[in-house]
């Protein structure tokens, strides 16, 4: 996306195709001075204490529920959903609601004690927040996760400068003007808009960065904070796999995989991407995943009707038409679906059901982002699970079988964050449960549980003597102890 005139982006409707907006683009001065008032206001943040911010939290979450038709509306026409756009808002409600009730508990864990190796010396704890926090969040789930971590970095005292991607940054009007009726807020949480540039410029003046978005991109976000020697905290992407045994419920399994996988356009980092189904099931479960695919509607030309929306981001669909065009040559069948069609200028990627796929096929390997489901039959739940693990990727999975026991022995074995039992993409509502992210889909702290806060916080440590000074002649010479017998090699 170039820059337009009067230091402004052009931003495109995912509905239509039209540019039928602009937002303006942040200059690197301009991210230094907006960061030098954050810097400003650090310590008062600081110094109200988590209860103070905390209530601060609470009447910007009930300014946001007095807009969320106008937020919910300006989301819609960011993302060409409706829906999900409006569940957005409630969600982000319920994210603060969530952080002002465990927040304090969280920032009375610095407690003192007494040293186990020298017990003259006691110590205290006291945590401290980093200054200023910068975020960059992403265009698929716009005020959820950019919100995911500014809300945990405000509660634990650390003021934030948040940069929404540049594709889908509509709702970031409301949300401002949400902001300002919270002038205690309004200080310490900057929105600032722009492309790459403007992020890099976030980077230049943060003292801790979370990014979400791809792998490239991620990388780039750690070179440069490493550069900076401040804290890169990255969600990227996924390539999550299901496996479904053959004593599973196929019917629930056939459900929730097409929900993963298809909803929300596949535009999600933990939908589902490749499905391995035990070869004795493989035929009828193909017909139930079929059957429930092509059930699916586009939500044109009526936004409220309808499961799916358009690929928000144009250049997207040229990736998932590459993917699709590779496996087809390579000789992958087409079972439903495999177009991206134009409806009013916008870009949608009919449901789509593949076979006959190879583990070296780029829509096996390579992140999608759009609703395609490769189906894999395998013979033993070894080859299942060695097939899921051959991948760059580590973000999540799901696991279907018939029993507890037997789902929970093959997720255990899978190189993942998180695993859904008999149910698929449960990071996406369940967000109170820590995980890592495996291999390239993350780097640094849990986003999820009480890490969400704690990352946002270093720990001092005061060390107490409560015994006299130890003498320079510690160090003198000729008092090395005299070994005792038999405790040489």
């Amino acid at each position: 996306m170039t820059a337009g005139g009067n230091g402004t982006l052009p931003v495109t409707n995912p509905r239509t195709g039209e540019i039928d907006y602009r937002v303006k683009a942040w200059s690197a001065d301009e991210i230094a001075g907006a960061t030098s008032s954050l810097r400003d206001e650090a310590r008062a943040w600081e110094a109200l204490g988590v209860d103070g911010r905390c209530a601060a939290l609470e009447a910007w979450g009930e300014a946001l529920a007095a807009r969320r038709g106008e937020l919910g509306e300006a989301l819609t026409i960011d993302t060409g959903r409706r829906t999900f756009a409006h569940f957005e808002v409630q969600k982000a409600i319920d994210l603060i609601s969530h952080w002002s009730r465990r927040a304090p508990a969280l920032a009375a864990e610095a407690r003192g004690g007494q040293s186990a190796q020298v017990p003259s010396v006691h110590y205290r704890h006291r945590l401290v927040p980093y200054p200023v926090v910068g975020i960059i969040s992403p265009w698929n789930v716009p005020l959820i996760l950019a919100l995911i971590d500014a809300v945990p970095a405000l509660a634990a005292g650390c003021t934030v400068l948040l940069k929404p991607s540049e594709v889908t940054p509509r709702f970031t009007v409301p949300l401002v003007e949400a902001l300002t009726e919270v002038p205690a807020l309004a200080r310490v949480l900057r929105v600032v808009t722009g492309g790459p540039a403007t992020g890099a410029a976030v980077i230049d003046q943060a003292d801790a960065v979370c990014f979400t978005g791809s792998v490239a991109t991620g990388r780039l976000v750690a070179a440069h904070a490493a550069q900076r020697f401040i804290p890169a905290f990255l969600e990227l992407g996924g390539k999550d796999p299901a496996i479904v045994t053959a004593t599973a419920d196929l019917d629930n399994a056939a459900r929730a995989i097409v929900r993963s996988a298809i909803g929300m356009t596949g535009q999600a980092c933990q939908s589902l991407e490749r499905v391995y189904v035990q070869a004795a099931v493989y035929p009828a479960f193909r017909e139930k995943v079929v059957a429930e695919a092509e059930r699916v509607q586009l939500n044109w030309p009526d936004i409220d009707s309808g499961q799916i929306g358009p690929l928000i981001f144009p250049p997207q669909a040229e990736k998932i038409q590459a993917q699709l065009d590779d496996a087809v040559a390579r000789g992958a069948r087409i079972l439903c679906g495999g177009r991206i069609e134009r409806h009013g200028g916008g870009r949608w990627c009919l449901p789509t059901v593949l076979e006959n796929v190879s583990d070296e096929m780029q829509l096996m390997r390579e992140e999608t982002f759009g609703p395609l489901i490769p189906l894999v039959p395998f013979n033993s739940s070894d080859e299942a699970v060695r097939r899921a693990n051959d991948s760059n990727f580590g973000l999540s999975a799901a696991v279907f079988a018939g029993t507890e026991d037997e789902a929970i022995a093959i997720a255990e074995q899978l190189e993942v964050g998180a695993v859904s039992i008999n149910d698929a993409s449960l990071t996406g509502i369940v967000n109170d449960v820590e995980k890592n992210s495996f291999r390239l889909s993350g780097l640094g702290g849990s986003r999820m549980g009480d890490s969400g806060f704690r990352r946002f916080l270093r720990k001092r440590a005061l060390l107490i003597q409560t015994a006299e000074a130890a003498p320079i002649t510690l160090f003198s010479e000729g008092q090395v102890p005299a070994q005792e017998p038999g405790s040489g090699p």
